[in-house]
C-alpha cells in the first residue's frame, strides 16, 4: 500500500486523487434518483413485491406454480393489481421528507413519501411513495404536503435518472 490508507487518505491524512468522503446524504441522493428502494422506508415487511413495483423479481416459475410464503396475496395483485403503487413524484416546493401526505387535486389524502429529497442531477425535489390505486398513473397532478403548506406535484416515471447499467446480453 505504499504509505497510503484503503479510505484514500495519506498518513498525513490529506485526501489524494478523485477519493471523496461522503456519507448518507450522498446514498440518499443516489439511491432515490436511481429509485431503489430502501428496506424500512419504501419497502417493509407488509409491502408486497407488486406494490413497491418488483414483480420483476418473482420468477416466472413461482408466478406460475405459486407455493411460496405470501402467493395468494401476491399472486391475486399480479393477476388484478394492487391497491396501492409506488410511484415517482417530482414537486415543485421543498423536499418532501417520509411521511409527508400526498394528496389529489381535491385535497383529499392518497398516499404517502417514503423517501424525498433535492436531485443534484435534476436540480428539483424528488420523492418515491406509495399513493392508492387509480392515482399512479404518469402526469398525475397532486400535492404535497411539507410542514403543512401544500406543494404542486406531479407523478412521474422511475428511474429519475436513467440508468447506465451494464446489461449483460
Amino acid at each position: 500500500m505504499s504509505g497510503k490508507f484503503r479510505s484514500g487518505k495519506s498518513n498525513s491524512g490529506e485526501i489524494e486523487g478523485k477519493v471523496r468522503l461522503t456519507g448518507l446524504g450522498a446514498r440518499d441522493s443516489l439511491r432515490l434518483e436511481a429509485v431503489l428502494c430502501l428496506y424500512g422506508n419504501d419497502m417493509e415487511q407488509h409491502t408486497t413485491p407488486v406494490e413497491a413495483g418488483l414483480t420483476w423479481a418473482i420468477g416466472k416459475r413461482r408466478r406460475a406454480e405459486g407455493g411460496f410464503l405470501g402467493a395468494e396475496v401476491i399472486l391475486k395483485q399480479i393477476e388484478q393489481g394492487p391497491s396501492i403503487s409506488r410511484v415517482g413524484i417530482f414537486s415543485a416546493g421543498p423536499p418532501a421528507r417520509s411521511h409527508c401526505q400526498i394528496q389529489d387535486d381535491k385535497g383529499q389524502n392518497i398516499g404517502e413519501v417514503t423517501s424525498g429529497g433535492f436531485s443534484p442531477c435534476l436540480k428539483k425535489s424528488i420523492a418515491m411513495g406509495y399513493v392508492k390505486s387509480g392515482h399512479h398513473k404518469n402526469g398525475t397532478k397532486l400535492k404535497i404536503v411539507v410542514r403543512g403548506k401544500s406543494y404542486d406535484g406531479s407523478i412521474t416515471k422511475m428511474p429519475f435518472v436513467p440508468t447506465k447499467y451494464y446489461k449483460a446480453s
